[in-house]
């Protein structure tokens, strides 16, 4: 497949609160009118980005789950986003990638954000995902995993880099900044799709979401403080020219993580 065609939902999320951002989200899904193949949701998409995972945290069986398999039949696409699950009595700020069919993968926050003591409660994730989906190899990262480009580095060819955030206004630079780099250093589409408002902790978040393409330049973006949906198509042929005509990450370095 030549194109990929994603929406980006940039959303206030109602803190804590499942079932009333189920609802909110099901009805901007039913907004988008033209057929995509992924809808992206931020990090911790049910909750806010909330250290109270005992009285928040589902299962892989748990109603957002089936809401998005449900979502993603329906439209027949992929949906994506991360959530608090429960899973062997620790709780993970999982990224959860759901296709048209049901099949679901999954990748755990490797990089927990300590200045919000994140790491007191959730468990790190230890493998990096590639998602292989309509021909196209998707990296999915989640919001401070950012800050880390080895974890990022393209070892393994893939096309698209994929953050979902609960990236502050305070930090928006960084996040601007980041996303521009990782797309650069590894010659892919890199996408960061960010909410907005204010949630329990006072925290401000003012989106800029957007997407840059495999040299960073940025091809689509919002700087509203306000929701929205954005849509992106990339192009697979271009990527596969830039990258055999310059071919940058034939001299990347050799490295091993433990």
């Amino acid at each position: 497949m030549q194109h990929l065609k994603l929406a980006l939902l940039q959303v206030d999320i109602v803190w804590q609160n499942a079932k009333q951002n189920r609802i909110n989200y099901s009805e901007k899904i039913q907004e988008i009118s033209e057929t995509v193949d992924v809808i992206v949701l931020p990090e911790m998409f049910s909750t806010g980005f909330s250290m109270q995972a005992a009285p928040n945290a589902e299962s892989m069986q748990g109603e957002t789950v089936k809401w998005m398999q449900k979502m993603a039949s329906e439209k027949n696409t992929a949906i994506c986003g991360s959530l608090i699950i429960s899973q062997n009595n620790n709780y993970y700020n999982r990224f959860v990638f759901v296709k048209p069919s049901g099949e679901i993968e999954k990748y755990d926050k490797r990089h927990l954000f300590t200045l919000a003591g994140e790491e007191k409660v959730y468990t790190a994730g230890t493998e990096k995902l590639i998602i292989d989906y309509k021909g196209w190899k998707i990296c999915p990262q989640v919001c401070y995993d950012l800050r880390f480009p080895v974890w990022a580095r393209n070892v393994e060819n893939y096309d698209v880099l994929l953050y979902v955030a609960n990236w502050p206004k305070r930090r928006i630079l960084a996040w601007d900044s980041l996303l521009k780099a990782r797309a650069i250093e590894n010659m892919c589409y890199t996408i960061g799709v960010n909410r907005v408002g204010v949630d329990a902790s006072n925290f401000e978040y003012n989106g800029h979401t957007s997407a840059f393409d495999y040299l960073g330049a940025q091809i689509v973006e919002t700087t509203a403080c306000n929701e929205a949906i954005l849509i992106v198509t990339l192009e697979k042929n271009s990527l596969d020219k830039t990258r055999n005509k310059f071919n940058f990450l034939r001299d990347k370095d050799s490295f091993n993580i433990f």
